[in-house]
């Protein structure tokens, strides 16, 4: 099992940043990729970043390209969002992939963006 734990949203006025932390526990032997979806009020959930843990590939979604920044150390994935616009409201998900096939979600964080 592996559990995940977000922190780090909140309300934020268009053009700000934030910082989400996802701190990963249990059993994360394995883990080959970590991630953030998000989900807006009436979508589907969308890629927003990924990271693998192996050579470090970095993939972001076209929306947040030169905007949100992923990272990690072993424990920890991190997404620093900076120039927020409306659009970037949802709620976000961490995520974590194993070479075993699973997967792991976080319950979300909630980021609202508005003046």
């Amino acid at each position: 099992q592996v559990q995940l734990v977000e922190s780090g949203g909140g309300l934020v006025q268009p053009g700000g940043s934030l910082t989400l932390s996802c701190v990963i526990s249990g059993n994360i032997f394995g883990i080959y990729r970590m991630g953030w979806y998000r989900q807006a009020p009436g979508k589907q959930r969308d890629l927003v970043a990924t990271i693998s843990t192996g050579d470090g590939r970095i993939n972001y979604a076209d929306s947040v390209k030169g905007r949100f920044t992923i990272s990690r150390d072993p424990n920890t994935v991190y997404l620093q969002m900076n120039s927020l616009k409306p659009e970037d409201m949802a709620v976000y998900y961490c995520n974590v992939q194993l070479l075993a096939g699973m997967e792991y979600w976080g319950k979300g964080t909630l980021v609202t963006v508005s003046s």
